[in-house]
């Protein structure tokens, strides 16, 4: 599978949880297939997200087309609004 979404079942911020799910909804009505990553499961799945986006303190939502780092929620956002999210997910 090529895309990935790095997200958290387990945080306290509002904003954090409202982004996920935008993410999701926009993927799912683009009818675009996806691996969901739980960085909740441990430390070492964190790490290998804020590796992989080449940023240390890089939190969920973060996507990535294998292991190629796309963009965090406010770049898949503009990939949104410009219409070029496959583009954006390297899907194109």
């Amino acid at each position: 599978m090529g895309v990935k979404l790095y997200y958290t079942t387990v945080t306290a911020s509002r904003e954090v949880k409202a982004q996920q799910a935008q993410v999701i909804r926009i993927l799912d009505s683009k009818s675009i297939q996806y691996e969901l990553i739980d960085i909740s499961v441990g430390g070492e799945v964190r790490n290998e997200m804020r590796t992989k986006a080449g940023n240390p303190s890089a939190v969920p939502p973060q996507l990535f087309n294998e292991d190629q780092y796309c963009g965090n929620y406010e770049m898949f956002s503009e990939a949104v609004e410009a219409d070029t999210v496959e583009q954006f997910l390297k899907l194109a």
